[in-house]
């Protein structure tokens, strides 16, 4: 699902333009952001945490040559799935029938599908 998917879905749900729909999207989106730049953790109820960790420095190697190569410590979001979440998940095995993506394919805009294995 894309941003325009989401978009599109919200829109239609509410009876909004997309226009005006897309902007709140956005909005909420660089809300989001800006307040986990600037407090470190945001908790959504039911949905789950983002937090940003600090990922120490190390050593680590290039797959294609084996040389040791050094990383220098960054910061990074992790995301905790709340148990709403966790739970819908874990019983997507026992939907009939389970969704297309499970077995390597998904739907594209026009109804087509596309399979990810070879």
């Amino acid at each position: 699902m894309t941003k325009k998917d989401i978009v599109r879905t919200i829109s239609e749900q509410l009876d909004l333009p997309q226009l005006r729909t897309k902007e709140l999207v956005q909005r909420t989106f660089d809300a989001l952001v800006d307040s986990l730049v600037r407090e470190g953790r945001i908790e959504l109820r039911n949905f789950g945490v983002f937090q940003i960790k600090k990922r120490e420095a190390r050593m680590a190697r290039n797959p294609r040559t084996g040389e040791q190569v050094p990383v220098k410590a960054k910061f990074v979001v992790t995301f905790k799935p709340g148990k709403e979440m966790e739970a819908r998940v874990r019983d997507i095995g026992k939907l009939d029938p389970p969704p297309d993506w499970i077995h390597g394919n998904r739907k594209d805009d026009d109804g087509s599908s596309e399979s990810a294995q070879p």
